[in-house]
């Protein structure tokens, strides 16, 4: 099970590059698997932290399915940054905050709950 984390701020979503198990690189929400010891809110708080640099408060639930929960967060405190050297983020290639009109970014999983977003404003 996957918990993951929508951040937007200021017209902009943060978003991690990574490898994916299928070998492409693509933009990804913040977030990762979940422990047998934490619920998916936890998971979801522990994975922005370790990819992010970010604490996140989850303020809801966006979206969930077999494989993935989808919150909606915002930052509390933290300064982005990529700690590469611990072996969790060996998959990361970057973070960075994304603008909304960067449609290029967004796939066919990001791009529609992005709209469900932008639509409830």
């Amino acid at each position: 099970m996957i918990a993951q984390a929508v951040v937007i701020q200021e017209n902009r979503v943060l978003m991690v590059k990574q490898y994916v198990q299928r070998g492409d690189i693509v933009w990804n929400f913040p977030g990762g698997g979940v422990e047998r010891t934490e619920t998916h809110e936890q998971a979801c708080i522990r994975e922005v932290k370790e990819e992010t640099g970010y604490d996140v408060k989850i303020n809801r639930l966006l979206f969930k399915n077999s494989s993935k929960y989808t919150f909606v967060a915002e930052i509390i405190s933290g300064d982005l940054c990529i700690d590469l050297d611990n072996e969790v983020n060996n998959d990361i290639i970057d973070v960075a905050w994304i603008s909304l009109n960067d449609k290029a970014k967004f796939d066919n999983f990001t791009a529609p709950l992005l709209a469900l977003l932008v639509d409830e404003k």
